[in-house]
């Protein structure tokens, strides 16, 4: 079966009610029906499950429809996705190894790398996004372990070569560990790039109603288990009714992330040319400086526009209040088309040497663009950007 099929129809399987929905297994554990099956299940010699801390039925079938739209082999569903992020770094750097990342990520994973990371010993270094072959190469030490990267990055949409990257961690045994949250496996598939891990906040595009929050980390089997073993004891585990909500959800991502990325583009060839606009990126505008990258990688150009107004912080802060349907929020990849501003929001703890070194400029305006009317979409930001 195609992947958007098996999105549809993997499914736990039936009870002997014959359902056709998958039944929520809301249930903290699971009981045995002698004392040797709870045993061998203690002791890892069956699949049984136990604790849904450790695994549960509709956490299962969740990840299992990730697995086979990532091309994985195996993975683990967290409670958000910075849990997924910081369960993969934990489980698979020790004291002495280092964290190769490009720079231009999520402020809170920034965080965690150069603040919580060295506490345990694990040394770390930033790369350009817009780095070339020689220059990731020259980057690399003996004690580098893992690359970590987003494509496209948040907020700035850059496109990173995962063709490129992928040949280097592999010639120099180094994990490659990808955060595939603003393009989806749907739009693009990292493992078949070289990437070892693929990271996801589910909270995003793969919910894609805004309702809950979820993680997950899928790739290689023997790194998959050091990655279960490590969150099995420390506890980020997805709740049930999470996991059945995401599944239910990735259902529809296929057809969901065609209407995002059709909107997107459309949104981003009306507002390019804008004179209140002084640049604005989409990865699948000819404009944007890893367009060929972009194609090259990716389906579709995905579901966020980004652009800086002319008028600076100022012109950012007037811009947000003016808008009358888009929604001010701090998520993104809702069927709700949602404006917000990095540099006081989700990049806010970096300091200003560091918002400017990945672009996030005082005016830099994110637009996770919804499954709105695109015509109303559109309307609403030109009225807003009206009179800046």
């Amino acid at each position: 079966m195609k992947k958007q099929t098996q999105a549809i129809r993997i499914q736990t399987n039936r009870t002997n009610e014959m359902e056709h929905s998958t039944p929520l297994f809301l249930t903290s554990s699971f009981c045995f029906d002698n004392a040797e099956d709870m045993r061998a299940a203690f002791a890892d010699e069956t699949d049984d499950n136990i604790y849904s801390r450790f695994s549960n039925p509709s956490v299962q079938e969740f990840i299992d429809k990730l697995v086979a739209l990532e091309g994985a082999e195996a993975g683990y569903a967290t409670a958000s996705g910075m849990s997924a992020v910081f369960g993969s770094f934990m489980a698979l750097l020790k004291k002495g190894d280092r964290l190769l990342s490009c720079n231009s990520i999520f402020g809170s994973t920034h965080t965690v790398i150069s603040k919580y990371l060295p506490k345990y010993g694990i040394e770390y270094g930033y790369i350009s996004a817009s780095a070339t072959a020689a220059e990731w190469e020259a980057a690399i030490t003996p004690n580098t372990k893992m690359i970590y990267l987003e494509t496209p990055t948040n907020p700035g949409l850059d496109v990173l070569d995962l063709n490129m990257i992928g040949q280097l961690a592999k010639k120099h045994q180094i994990i490659l560990n990808v955060d595939n949250c603003f393009a989806t496996p749907v739009n693009q598939q990292p493992i078949a790039f070289g990437a070892d891990l693929v990271v996801h906040s589910a909270t995003k595009w793969l919910d894609g109603q805004g309702r809950v929050l979820g993680g997950a980390i899928v790739g290689k089997k023997d790194l998959i288990k050091e990655i279960y073993l490590f969150c099995r004891s420390t506890g980020p585990a997805l709740s049930p009714f999470n996991a059945w909500v995401l599944s239910k959800s990735l259902e529809t991502l296929d057809v969901r992330m065609e209407r995002h990325a059709s909107n997107a583009l459309f949104i981003a060839e009306q507002l390019e040319q804008h004179p209140a606009i002084a640049s604005l990126r989409y990865p699948f505008l000819p404009s944007h400086p890893h367009y060929q990258i972009a194609i090259k990688q990716m389906d579709n150009g995905g579901g966020i526009v980004c652009f800086e107004l002319k008028g600076g912080i100022e012109a950012g802060r007037q811009f947000l209040d003016r808008l009358k349907m888009l929604s001010l929020t701090a998520n993104l990849g809702d069927t709700r088309s949602i404006a917000s501003h990095p540099a006081s929001t989700t990049h806010a703890k970096l300091t200003e040497a560091e918002r400017q070194t990945v672009n996030i400029t005082p005016g830099l305006i994110r637009i996770s663009v919804g499954l709105e009317n695109k015509e109303d979409i559109l309307n609403d930001i030109l009225q807003a950007l009206n009179n800046l």
